[in-house]
């Protein structure tokens, strides 16, 4: 199956609520898309991040020095210190391997991709039960000290007021079905 190119697909939700394990199950679903990999200034998690893979990991001043040769579609400091960012050059690469890309990106990043791109983008938010299971799903990652989650959890009221600004909000309180049910949603948008 083949898409018409320039399209693109728009995951975001607040950190924990299950969209980069959504966006990994929906890639090895539906073919042809391509996984933009952010670039960040943040510290790896573990010896599993491998850069290039998951992020572009730089350095404050490798990630300033792309935002001054606007090298960026969109970036942003999501928390201080800490700038996450979509390079041109990724959008480049996946349309060269003729797929429609797909992102997986904090609310912020989601909207002013969906700007960038209008109508070429179908912008999906994950939607969690409650901010008492994103905590819960945070703890879990045995990642986040006291302090980094009170800040994820405060900024995930703030990102949640933005929900109804995306094309879809995707209930995900049930993997199985919220796959399925993004399945047909992303099939549907690329097919049309």
């Amino acid at each position: 199956m083949s898409f018409p190119s320039g399209k693109a697909i728009i995951f975001s939700a607040p950190s924990g609520s299950g969209k980069t394990s959504l966006v990994k199950r929906l890639m090895q679903e539906v073919p042809n898309l391509g996984f933009s990999i952010s670039a960040c200034t943040r510290d790896k998690r573990g010896r599993h991040e491998v850069n290039g893979r998951d992020y572009y990991f730089l350095s404050i001043d490798e990630f300033k020095e792309k935002i001054d040769q606007d090298a960026f579609v969109e970036w942003e400091e999501v928390y201080s210190g800490n700038f996450y960012g979509t390079l041109k050059e990724e959008l480049h690469r996946i349309w060269k391997e003729g797929k429609a890309i797909i992102f997986d990106v904090d609310v912020r990043g989601g909207l002013a991709l969906k700007k960038y791109f209008g109508d070429q983008a179908f912008a999906i938010f994950l939607k969690v039960p409650s901010l008492e299971v994103l905590e819960s799903r945070l703890n879990d990652r045995g990642t986040e000290t006291e302090e980094s989650l009170s800040r994820r959890i405060y900024k995930a009221k703030f990102e949640m007021t933005f929900e109804q600004q995306f094309d879809v909000i995707v209930f995900n309180d049930d993997f199985a079905r919220s796959l399925a049910e993004t399945v047909d949603l992303v099939t549907d948008f690329l097919t049309s």
